[in-house]
């Protein structure tokens, strides 16, 4: 049986920087998810407002139905380097598979910015 296709989009490293602190300001002044499970839920609900997905997640079928999922709700995604790196931003002392922010906080402004980035990209 073939593998199936993950299909992943380059992110340049200042847009995945900015997309990094900005779930850092929702981790302190909103309200954020972490883990497939959680995220899954939140984009399956419509509250999520931009996913986070690592990229060095092994086995990669942890967190390949993510994609499609947010494409499917139109919800904007972004791959991150490293699961650390995305651990880090939520505020956990491990790396992260995926994260969600539900609540910006004070980050209104920069969801969008990094949002039209995002859709640029693809």
């Amino acid at each position: 049986m073939a593998k199936p296709i993950y299909v992943r989009f380059e992110v340049p490293k200042e847009i995945e920087d900015q997309a990094l602190e900005l779930l850092e300001l929702a981790r302190d002044t909103g309200k954020i998810k972490k883990g497939t499970n959680e995220v899954t839920k939140a984009i399956e609900r419509g509250i999520a407002k931009l996913v986070f997905i690592g990229e060095d997640v092994q086995p990669e079928e942890i967190v390949m139905h993510i994609p499609p999922l947010c494409d499917e709700k139109n919800t904007p995604y972004i791959y991150v380097r490293k699961q650390d790196e995305l651990g880090a931003a939520a505020g956990l002392n491990v790396g992260c598979v995926s994260a969600a922010i539900i609540d910006v906080g004070k980050g209104k402004d920069l969801i969008e910015e990094i949002a039209q980035k995002i859709k640029a990209l693809k």
